[in-house]
């Protein structure tokens, strides 16, 4: 799952996103509102984590725009403030939850949980092709009932690969979901990453599952 954090607080915005990424989350991070509102109407991100006070504009106003544009994933709001009035001017803009600054993370790694499960609830939460299964939510897999163990990378690739299946997925693509920057051609990262995966999931199994696309990139499906 792909999470924008809108954090002008270089040093909070990366406490951040080191936390979830060892939770197994893709994240991308915009700097002030303006370039946060512009990622998340450009992004397929499952959350947004936007702070209330940013240069160029404030998370109230980004908020407000987004929805206001159509935008409806989940929002966590971060601020200093701690009066009500604040907190219900955050919730009116179209925010979802509020969480004052300072905070422990293991509160807001509850709150995101809780706000995907709100957005997931219409989606399966069990992924699968052939005889391979995923849990999103214990991020568990399996194929032929035996458990397989996965990097945060690898796992989110996989999740990846199995709600787009049928799809032939560019390195491009893949790199900018996964890793949340621009694909360096020069460099064969995706392709590691690919193999690493694609030897625990179909080493040993009859029936291959990822699929090299000559000078594409990859595709994941039965046969």
């Amino acid at each position: 799952m792909r999470i924008l954090i809108v954090e002008d607080e270089k040093k909070v915005a990366r406490f951040i996103q080191q936390g979830l990424e060892e939770e197994r989350y893709a994240v991308e991070i915009a700097q002030d509102g303006e370039e946060g509102l512009r990622k998340a109407k450009a992004g397929e991100f499952e959350l947004l984590i936007v702070d209330v006070m940013m240069p160029k504009m404030s998370g109230l106003e980004l908020t407000r725009t987004y929805r206001q544009g159509g935008g409806s994933a989940p929002i966590l709001m971060l601020t200093a403030k701690i009066a009500t009035d604040d907190k219900v001017a955050g919730l009116d803009s179209g925010a979802d939850d509020y969480l004052t600054k300072p905070f422990a993370f293991a509160e807001l790694l509850a709150r995101v949980r809780s706000l995907l499960r709100r957005g997931t609830l219409e989606k399966s939460t069990m992924l699968s092709v052939a005889d391979l299964e995923l849990d999103t939510v214990s991020h568990k897999a399996r194929r032929g009932g035996l458990t397989i163990d996965l990097t945060a990378k690898e796992y989110a690739l996989l999740e990846f690969f199995l709600r787009n299946k049928e799809r032939v997925l560019s390195r491009t693509i893949i790199s900018e979901h996964i890793w949340a920057y621009n694909f360096d051609t020069g460099t064969n990262l995706i392709d590691v990453y690919v193999n690493h995966l694609r030897s625990k999931i179909d080493s040993g199994f009859g029936i291959k599952l990822i699929h090299t696309v000559r000078g594409v990139g990859y595709v994941l499906r039965e046969g």
